[in-house]
């Protein structure tokens, strides 16, 4: 089946608002060290501009979770794939995400980090998609909300094609 990606969010539109968020993250962890967990593979993409736009002190660590599979809509299973190098406990965690769908895997995500004793722990998501929600899950920073359209690009990816485009696009099956 072929496809094509149509343009939903520019990539201007990301810059400016990963500025702003940057900038938040920034007042809000004032004086403090903040430690991003990123959820890869489509996060990384996020986390690093994002990284480069907050002026408080910043550690990373990586972590990959998976839920998808080569399909457009979440499996429910929620795999572990590479836990984090660094203990959380006492560190401020901003777990950066690309995506906030169902909720299930950030859920258990969260509940997981959180039992690791960190000082506090907040979710940041480029995109949030409130519509698939089905366990609710606490966004403390977010990027933009988008509709119930499979999207790609800006470090989301279709069975891992797509991650590389410079902006948030919508598969359209033709």
């Amino acid at each position: 089946m072929a496809q094509h990606v149509e343009v939903m969010i520019s990539e201007e539109e990301i810059d400016k608002r990963i500025k702003e968020i940057g900038e938040q993250i920034s007042k809000d962890y004032a004086g403090k060290q903040v430690h991003l967990v990123c959820v890869l593979k489509g996060g990384v993409f996020f986390m690093v501009e994002l990284a480069k736009r907050i002026t408080t002190d910043v550690s990373m660590d990586f972590m990959s979770v998976s839920s998808y599979g080569s399909e457009t809509k979440s499996s429910g299973v929620i795999k572990i794939v590479k836990d984090l190098d660094e203990p959380l406990r006492d560190k401020h965690v901003l777990v950066v995400e690309d995506i906030v769908d169902s909720g299930r895997t950030l859920s258990y995500l969260l509940e997981m980090l959180n039992s690791r004793g960190p000082a506090s722990l907040k979710l940041c998501t480029l995109l949030d998609k409130p519509e698939r929600r089905v366990i609710p899950v606490d966004v403390d920073y977010t990027g933009f909300e988008v509709p119930d359209e499979f999207v790609v690009g800006y470090g989301l990816d279709y069975d891992q094609k797509y991650r590389n485009l410079p902006f948030v696009g919508v598969v359209k099956f033709d």
